[in-house]
């Protein structure tokens, strides 16, 4: 009998802002790699989560929200997610029963002109009827005809199990990109970063959370303890007042979710020190964004 070739692709996520990418990504992975709240632009960089058995390796990859860049930060966010286009070997392009279809005409002119596989999937079915999802299944066949269309739901696990066999029949026989037992290409500083800037995210009102960066400056891992002191970027002075807060009493908090999630992470205690910076205008320079793992063109 012939044997079964190994298997290996990247199978990259795209979409608009708030269509559940992320969701999805963690479902798929198996392990919370991605930020998750219900405000926009949550996913700043190009997050891959790698599953591994012996017959084949999917290199998910996560990207930032499609939208119109208004500062150099999100130009860069937007150049992850057209690098994901290029790469692919299984592209999933998602939107959801509420989006309109004019909302990235640029965009999807890309996704019409690839010839490797296109899985269409429409999420959060249950906050639709059925005779609205057929009229956007037909819609979306219209504008992406070479598309398979899946109506799922990210939340409720719906049909996700038919996408994951779906993605392995496509799968290119391949040897595994990374080592077999990877789970992602970002160091532990990076999951630090962002399980204190989604806190943030969940914490701070209106526009704070955008204007924030968080830089790892240690982390230490000892035999039972993870020492770890990150500087929270903020732009302008009055927001570093209101990360702080009354007497240090926001930050404190900021600082108390953020270690719970970060021990659950690495299955070990965490001692946490956060520290706040202003860093004027660090959306719109270069050399900032750079040192921020930023690509600038």
């Amino acid at each position: 009998m012939e044997e079964k070739k190994h298997c290996s692709g990247f199978v990259n996520i795209v979409g608009n802002p708030n269509v559940g990418k992320s969701t999805l990504m963690n479902l798929l992975v198996g392990q919370k790699i991605s930020i998750i709240t219900s405000k926009a632009q949550t996913t700043r960089h190009r997050i891959m989560g790698i599953v591994n058995t012996p017959e084949y390796q999917i290199v998910y990859s996560d990207t930032p929200g499609v939208l119109h860049p208004n500062y150099k930060l999100q130009e860069q966010m937007l150049n992850f997610s057209l690098s994901a286009l290029q790469d692919a070997d299984i592209l999933l392009y998602m939107t959801d029963v509420v989006e309109k279809f004019d909302k990235n005409d640029e965009f999807i002119a890309k996704v019409q002109k690839l010839d490797q596989p296109v899985l269409l999937l429409i999420n959060k079915i249950d906050l639709t009827t059925q005779e609205h999802l057929e009229e956007l299944v037909m819609e979306w066949n219209k504008l992406l005809p070479k598309a398979e269309i899946y109506p799922i739901s990210a939340l409720n696990n719906f049909s996700i199990d038919l996408i994951e066999r779906r993605i392995i029949d496509l799968l290119p026989v391949s040897p595994p990109y990374f080592e077999k037992d990877a789970l992602t290409d970002k160091p532990a500083r990076f999951f630090v970063a962002e399980i204190i800037r989604e806190k943030a995210l969940l914490y701070y009102q209106k526009e704070i959370p955008y204007s924030i960066e968080v830089v790892v400056e240690e982390f230490k891992e000892e035999t039972k303890l993870i020492r770890i002191r990150a500087l929270i970027m903020v732009e302008r002075d009055s927001q570093k007042g209101i990360i702080i807060g009354h007497q240090g009493k926001a930050l404190k908090k900021l600082g108390t979710v953020a270690r719970k999630d970060i021990e659950l992470f690495f299955g070990k205690k965490v001692f946490i020190e956060l520290y706040v910076k202003v860093e004027k205008d660090w959306r719109d320079r270069d050399n900032i964004l750079r040192s921020y793992g930023y690509r600038i063109n």
